[in-house]
């Protein structure tokens, strides 16, 4: 049994996924589920997410050998320093961030002479979804798991983390945090911010209903993820700042260049940019599936 007790803080479409997958591969005897909603709580229980249901965090952590924080960013330094006087020495903790040096950070503040504890990691996979009832054991088949080690991580706790997404269906790769950080803000962090951005641009419009009625396809496939949670990308935003004004700052430039082209009449500009972008997409999706977040 790779794991006898899982503590799952948060118990929606991330963490109901990952302990849907454990169940189904044999790989863990029992779920314990926290969470402040105890609504959610009541969900997991009945979809066979979790096995116990907890709002006392000291009840949920008690014998657990992992704990896997599933929450938004912005609640993981309490939760981390909440965390801190009930770990035991055999006990690892891991995340599923979509930032990864905000976690550390606040880690390091709250674990002190625990912080080999942490595993740090973020699963590449994920829907619009959010809540049990959206959580399916496939969601990380497939999919890329990057974990972040810590310098004070020994081996074994690296490993077994790893052990954990591989179960899952994931392929794991170990990133170092500040890249993770950097790369995600290009590649999900922005492409959220653009599908908010576009939905309550044209939303805010007079013609509105008009827009929206005639939407086609193709706004649907570029605006599905701003049905996210609006919690989670604000914290997100928050957390990953600086590498997301970054992203934001060249993106903005690179339209300018496509305004003025378009401005201009020029052909030439507007063709380069299309075609060198279908391109890479077009090798992007040879290479494997896309995947939502």
């Amino acid at each position: 049994m790779l794991i006898n007790r899982l503590c799952l803080i948060g118990v929606g479409l991330i963490g109901g996924s990952l302990a849907l997958a454990l169940k189904r591969a044999g790989a863990c005897a029992h779920v314990a589920g926290f969470d402040q909603d105890e609504r959610a709580l009541s969900e997991a229980m009945e979809l066979g997410i979790i096995d116990s249901a907890h709002t006392s965090l000291a009840q949920a952590v008690s014998g657990s050998d992992i704990v896997l924080l599933a929450t938004p960013l912005g609640a993981m330094p309490a939760l981390l320093q909440q965390l801190a006087p009930l770990l035991t020495p055999a006990m690892l903790i891991t995340d599923v961030g979509s930032a990864k040096q905000c976690v550390i950070d606040a880690a390091r503040k709250s674990l002190v002479g625990r912080i080999g504890a942490l595993v740090p990691g973020h699963p590449i996979a994920g829907t619009e979804k959010s809540g049990p009832r959206h959580a399916f054991p496939e969601l990380f088949a497939g999919r890329m798991a990057i974990l972040t080690p810590l310098p004070e991580n020994d081996a074994a706790a690296v490993a077994r983390i790893r052990a954990l997404w591989e179960t899952a269906g994931a392929t794991v790769e170990l990133v170092d945090p500040a890249h993770h950080d950097r790369v995600l803000a290009a590649t999900s962090h922005l492409p959220h911010m653009l599908a908010y951005a576009l939905v309550d641009c044209l939303a805010r419009m007079d013609e509105r209903e008009e827009i929206f009625r005639f939407a086609a396809g193709g706004f649907a496939d570029f605006t599905r993820i701003a049905s996210s949670s609006p919690e989670m990308w604000h914290d997100v935003c928050a957390a990953n700042r600086d590498y997301l004004l970054a992203a934001m700052d060249r993106f903005e430039e690179h339209l300018r260049r496509i305004r003025v082209a378009v401005e201009q009449r020029d052909s030439g500009e507007l063709l380069t940019i299309f075609r060198r972008a279908k391109a890479a997409r077009d090798r992007l999706a040879s290479r494997r599936r896309p995947v939502s977040e």
